[in-house]
């Protein structure tokens, strides 16, 4: 904040993959460009070129460094090493908070305070991610109920990550907020159409839970208003992609569904002029921002934190996995395109103030100050 002295933090994760991966990078960047001393700390034993050059990439925002401390995706013997390591590191460095991400780093986090630090943990589902009732999921529950107790304030991407939180695991004993992932001012711009545009676009990967099942049986037999079968882009790969390339050709649709594989969403969103993204499960998508964001009328389902992102057009999300509902919403895009693009203005004018990268700084960087503040009062 303007007139504050700048804090030094350190960002903790187990792999530089996925959603987490992108709110991390986002904030270090956005920390550093606002003048904070920021170090991140991953996982060595996982290290291969790729986490390598997404990792390097922070070093610009990165001014306590770049650091590789073994985190075993299971429980092993660096758990109770790597926090004594973090901590040590921290002291040397004259870190002020310790910010978790994730099962692992939300452990190094919290074990790896030192007095006058404060720790933070955002779980991005974390234990939740266990099996509920399994063995696993019930010890590393109990084991977040007792770390809770040492940690200062816990953040959560969505009010639905929140819930499952409290349900599952109980209400924490310390502070916490709600703050939404952001996206970056050119994320915002308008992405036009390429001349031979599909009606819909599909951007994910291609598993059940995605909705491909349901999303292909709705398209089946849709229409356009001049009668010409309705078409759609599907961007993405993962375990069923061959699975479904071979459903497709032999359900006839191989001249309706356009195959683009794995893309950048934005480069994706030039195929299609509709983004359907008919999950049976998500928690709170970057997709559906990015489309949402880019002007894009999106159709979705009642999953998740999806609602969030929906805001005062939340009635207009479907049940998961309904089949009719799906190629219904579909069917009123194609025949009212002027309420589609409403819609979708409406949409835009909801997430621009809400959902940005600085948006969601200020908030993260205004708990840093009060949870610190706190714990250097000597407030319990």
């Amino acid at each position: 904040m303007a007139g504050d002295p700048p804090l030094r933090i350190f960002q903790i994760l187990r792999a530089p993959v996925g959603g987490l991966f992108r709110h991390v990078r986002d904030l270090t960047e956005e920390l550093g460009r606002r003048g904070h001393a920021v170090g991140v700390i991953a996982d060595s034993l996982t290290s291969d070129a790729l986490t390598a050059e997404r990792l390097e990439g922070l070093r610009p925002f990165a001014s306590l460094g770049i650091h590789n401390l073994p985190m075993p995706r299971t429980l092993g013997v660096a758990d109770f090493t790597t926090p004594y390591r973090i901590r040590k590191m921290g002291r040397a460095l004259a870190v002020d908070v310790m910010h978790g991400h994730g099962a692992k780093g939300g452990l190094g986090a919290r074990f790896g305070r030192s007095l006058g630090q404060v720790s933070l943990n955002t779980p991005h589902g974390g234990v939740l991610n266990y099996k509920p009732g399994s063995m696993a999921g019930r010890f590393f529950r109990n084991a977040e109920r007792n770390i809770g107790l040492i940690t200062d304030a816990y953040i959560f991407e969505s009010a639905y990550a929140q819930r499952a939180f409290h349900e599952q695991v109980g209400e924490p004993p310390c502070r916490e907020a709600v703050i939404h992932n952001g996206l970056a001012p050119a994320e915002f711009a308008p992405v036009p159409l390429d001349p031979d545009a599909r009606d819909f676009v599909f951007i994910g990967e291609f598993r059940d839970v995605k909705g491909i099942p349901v999303l292909v049986e709705a398209l089946e037999t849709l229409r356009r208003p001049d009668g010409r079968p309705a078409t759609i882009a599907m961007a993405g790969g993962g375990p069923d992609f061959e699975l479904w390339r071979q459903q497709i050709a032999e359900r006839g649709l191989a001249e309706r569904i356009e195959l683009l594989g794995v893309r950048p969403a934005r480069d994706a969103l030039r195929r299609g002029n509709v983004l359907v993204v008919p999950s049976l499960a998500e928690s709170l998508p970057y997709v559906i921002l990015e489309g949402a964001a880019a002007g894009r009328h999106v159709i979705s389902t009642t999953v998740g934190g999806i609602a969030e992102i929906f805001g005062p057009t939340a009635e207009n999300l479907v049940p998961p996995g309904d089949v009719a509902a799906l190629r219904t919403a579909m069917q009123r895009a194609l025949d009212d395109p002027v309420a589609a693009g409403s819609e979708a203005e409406q949409r835009l004018d909801f997430i621009r103030p809400r959902f940005s990268i600085a948006h969601m700084t200020d908030q993260i960087e205004a708990l840093y100050r009060e949870v610190l503040a706190k714990r250097r009062a000597g407030a319990p």
